[in-house]
């Protein structure tokens, strides 16, 4: 598919939300070694510092696999077949519709499978565009997801774009190498209710060569909370420059970036996101999206780099981040394995030199965050923690 909005910048959160099948339900302590309190509050770590990962992860794939394919085009390494099943070498499978299968004017379809050969379907997104002038347009895009097996959605994602300052090709998305500036209201909702409330904003500027700088801001928070803890957490990245997205030789893309922001913690219903003016140049001054509410568990520093092909993550590296309590992560990409294979990103959150929690997902966020003490389990989905 074609890589158009790059993504918000990896700076938000890598939420844990409830995934597919497999995964047990959490606990406010595990039995193993522990006081309850000291349980709780390497779970505030953990799920706080997934939350300062995810979400920037979310937006980049939302971006990511709706505009590679016609960037490939472009750049004569990939043709892009309408309704054909496609097989990149980086595993997987897709397949793009225009428009969508239902009809709809203005309208995409993007489907990823789980294998090689489009049949187990992995997320189903739509989306549809309304043209609001000759350099702007508002799109509604509906994503259903879907855990390996299972041929019921377990969650959908629906979000609100505005983009504008933009160039667009036959597709509506809006072409990378002339810039844009993108806001965009997002919901997860999982089990039939609202999970995930993350709002961003990312500002593209026109290309130099092969790549592009970029810059963003984002919020959000877990709506319904983690009720084994009592809690709701939220985070919210800063206004961040210096970003970079890289057109590589084969195709891929690659988004570099430092990103850092905050995270904070509330009664379950104490958090929501302001919103102000949307920015359309980088540096960004006044962020567009603020979190409002709960007490802040400190600020994150994360270093990321992560590539994509054919809209799919292909590899994220996150090297020493600083995190909220002074904890740290390190991320790593399996590249033994296929992209939607389960562990194919895993991570370490230590602190004070004692490995906290690990977590493991595939090319679509989905998979598991395990504390390292009594093996409680958080389930992950789209990149978002939820219960």
């Amino acid at each position: 598919m074609k890589i158009l909005t790059a993504g918000l910048a990896l700076t938000a959160a890598l939420i844990v939300a409830g995934c597919g099948g497999g995964s047990s339900t959490p606990s406010a302590a595990s039995s193993g070694g522990g006081s309850a309190t000291t349980q709780s509050s390497a779970s505030e770590t953990a799920v706080s510092t997934t939350n300062a990962v995810g979400s920037p992860m979310s937006s980049l794939s939302d971006y990511n696999n709706a505009t590679s394919s016609l960037q490939s085009i472009a750049r004569n390494t990939e043709s892009l077949q309408l309704g054909t099943c496609q097989a990149p070498s980086a595993g997987g499978s897709y397949e793009f519709f225009a428009p969508d299968k239902n009809g709809d004017a203005n309208s995409t379809e993007q489907q990823y499978f789980y294998d090689t050969s489009c049949t187990q379907l992995g997320r189903d997104i739509v989306r549809i565009w309304t043209s609001t002038g000759t350099s702007s347009e508002t799109v509604s895009r509906t994503a259903k997801i879907y855990a390996l097996g299972n041929a019921t959605a377990i969650a959908t994602r629906t979000d609100a774009e505005t983009i504008v300052n933009a160039t667009f090709d036959q597709y509506g998305f809006a072409i990378p190498a002339d810039g844009f500036a993108r806001a965009n209201a997002g919901m997860l909702q999982y089990s039939g209710s609202n999970a995930v409330a993350s709002d961003d904003e990312l500002v593209v500027s026109p290309s130099a060569g092969s790549s592009e700088s970029f810059c963003g801001d984002a919020a959000g928070y877990n709506v319904n909370g983690i009720a084994a803890l009592g809690e709701t957490f939220g985070w919210q990245g800063g206004a961040f420059s210096g970003g970079t997205r890289t057109v590589n030789a084969d195709g891929s893309v690659t988004w570099t970036a430092t990103h850092a922001g905050s995270t904070a913690k509330g009664a379950i219903g104490s958090l929501s996101i302001a919103a102000g003016t949307q920015n359309t140049a980088c540096p960004i001054a006044t962020p567009m999206f603020t979190l409002s509410g709960g007490t802040s568990l400190g600020s994150y520093s994360i270093p990321a780099v992560a590539t994509y092909k054919s809209g799919l993550l292909i590899g994220l590296t996150i090297s020493n981040a600083t995190l909220a309590s002074g904890a740290t992560l390190n991320v790593t990409t399996n590249t033994g394995v296929s992209p939607t294979n389960s562990n194919f990103i895993s991570g370490v959150i230590a602190n004070a030199g004692t490995q906290v929690a690990t977590f493991a997902v595939d090319a679509f966020g989905d998979g598991t965050l395990t504390m390292s003490s009594g093996g409680t389990q958080y389930v992950i989905t789209d990149w978002h923690v939820v219960r």
